[in-house]
């Protein structure tokens, strides 16, 4: 598979090819969620995408590597090498560093603004320093880089039926609703790493602190205000999300079963994240596989469609999609998905 993937992306140089396997392996084993809607994409463009994702995973396991015998200034170090071969990189086209190489490869192939890389980067030393956020505009900030342009950067691969500045806000903010829902997923552990994502003014308008948050993790008791705290973390997402929701009808038809399904899927990790009551501070909660495979089996036949409707033509618009939802069940006893669409998944 990935084999075909680089093959029908024109990758040939061994060393390139290697680099751009090394990047889809990070995604696979870091990503599952998008990963899984990476596979819905035309395969030529799949590798651009590992190149992106692989990169950005890199660079947080510098940041957020639990292994305490690390110290800070050996991660801000190592991060700062990594800024200084991803500048060289990106400037040459070159690099000794796998991951650097695919990246620049894909950036100088799809033309993708150095600036968004600049500001990630930034973002990752920050995560070195700053252990809070007093307002969401602060963390509005940070997620500028950290999250929306990675949007930003997806965008040339993943190909507008509409002028590129206009899909723009959509993609970040989509990049934004990502990492809020992570965030919100992974309270209990960013904790044990001494972050707080959760805005200092929302926790506070329920009467939440770091301190209480801390109990709760330590004890594994709950505390009414902390879930209260967390439904209003939840709705706000919600809220990016539908910031998000206009851009996927600019995209490129055969683009959007992907980021449909990504949408879908990480939405449904905050239902998940309600469905357990909000107890994610005491365990992670996740989209159960049977509705990953069912969500996945409808990408896939919407991929198809696409397809079928562009073959041979490209019209300059198109109508949006139905709206994205949430939830949605899954017969029971039903298979996930059928035997030929895993097929056509790989």
């Amino acid at each position: 598979m990935t084999v075909r993937e680089l093959d029908a992306a024109g990758i040939t140089e061994p060393a390139l090819r290697d680099a751009y396997t090394r990047c889809r392996r990070l995604n696979a084993r870091h990503g599952r969620t998008y990963f899984l809607a990476t596979r819905l994409l035309p395969v030529e463009r799949r590798p651009a995408v590992h190149a992106l994702y692989g990169f950005a995973r890199w660079a947080d396991d510098i940041v957020d590597d639990l292994d305490t015998r690390l110290p800070p200034v050996r991660r801000a170090a190592d991060l700062a090498l990594l800024h200084q071969d991803l500048e060289r990189g990106l400037g040459s086209g070159d690099s000794t560093e796998p991951v650097v190489l695919a990246l620049a490869d894909t950036a100088g192939r799809y033309g993708i603004d150095h600036r968004h890389f600049t500001d990630f980067m930034a973002s990752m030393r920050s995560d070195l320093e700053v252990t809070d956020y007093p307002t969401y505009d602060d963390l509005r900030a940070y997620m500028h880089g950290s999250a929306a342009v990675i949007g930003l950067q997806m965008l040339p691969v993943l190909g507008t039926v509409v002028p590129r500045e206009e899909a723009a806000p959509h993609a970040a903010a989509l990049g934004v609703a990502f990492q809020l829902t992570n965030f919100l997923r992974d309270v209990g552990e960013d904790l044990d790493r001494g972050r707080v994502y959760l805005p200092a003014d929302l926790l506070g308008a329920h009467g939440v602190d770091r301190e209480l948050l801390g109990w709760s993790r330590g004890t594994g008791r709950r505390d009414p205000r902390i879930t209260a705290a967390l439904r209003a973390f939840e709705d706000l997402t919600r809220g990016v999300y539908r910031e998000a929701a206009p851009g996927l009808a600019m995209l490129d038809p055969v683009s959007r079963p992907c980021i449909r399904t990504a949408f879908v899927l990480y939405g449904g990790i905050l239902d998940a994240v309600a469905d357990d009551g909000h107890a994610v501070l005491h365990r992670r909660s996740a989209v159960p596989r049977r509705r990953r495979a069912a969500v996945a089996a409808d990408g896939l036949v919407r991929l198809l469609a696409a397809r079928a409707g562009t073959r041979g033509r490209r019209p300059a618009r198109y109508p949006a999609p139905e709206p994205p939802s949430f939830t949605g069940p899954v017969a029971p006893g039903s298979s996930p998905v059928p035997a030929p669409l895993q097929k056509e998944i790989v």
